[in-house]
């Protein structure tokens, strides 16, 4: 079949070992479709086993001609730029960490209402829980929260009750069947 000549200093069998040690699926299977077009495999036929269609095979045989096995990675895709700033995301994850004062703030443990309110009041921007969880998230900060502990209680207090509990063991009971 007529099409573009697919570059031949990468034999099919290096192909193949660089496609099992690939983490990157979707390159995986690119690279696997065009071993199977240098070994004589049909351009169709090739992509159809891959899982792709002719087109993007002839595409990925663009990308492999040019750049070699490295070029049919996925490329970074932009996205919708980031609404906190690198300096203003650290200083909202400081915030977190340095936790809530009850007095102040209301609280005793961060609820995402709460710090949607805080990141709209101090950076003026909004985000819906969903959002503000997202970015949480990249910020390596988990949705766990310490136990409460009331402002006014004792540590010395909480040690002396959970070392005075006597724990006994439940006899045999006389009324059992």
């Amino acid at each position: 079949m007529a099409g573009l000549p697919i570059r031949q200093d990468y034999p099919p069998s290096d192909l193949r070992q660089r496609a099992a040690r690939e983490k990157d699926t979707r390159a995986s299977l690119r690279l696997l479709a065009i071993a199977n077009a240098l070994e004589g495999m049909t351009r169709t036929e090739a992509a159809r086993l891959a899982g792709m269609e002719r087109q993007a095979l002839h595409d990925a045989i663009q990308r492999f001609n040019a750049e070699g096995p490295d070029g049919l990675q996925d490329r970074p895709r932009s996205g919708r730029p980031e609404q906190l700033s690198p300096g203003q995301q650290a200083a909202l994850k400081a915030h977190i960490l340095h936790g809530p004062e009850p007095e102040r703030d209301g609280v005793s443990a961060w609820r995402l209402v709460d710090l949607c309110e805080h990141v709209e009041q101090t950076y003026g921007v909004r985000y819906s829980q969903w959002g503000l969880s997202c970015l949480l998230k990249r910020l390596n900060l988990s949705r766990q929260k310490t136990r409460p502990s009331h402002p006014k209680g004792s540590p010395a207090a909480q040690a002396a009750f959970k070392k005075g509990t006597p724990v006994t063991a439940a006899g045999p009971r006389s009324d059992a069947p």
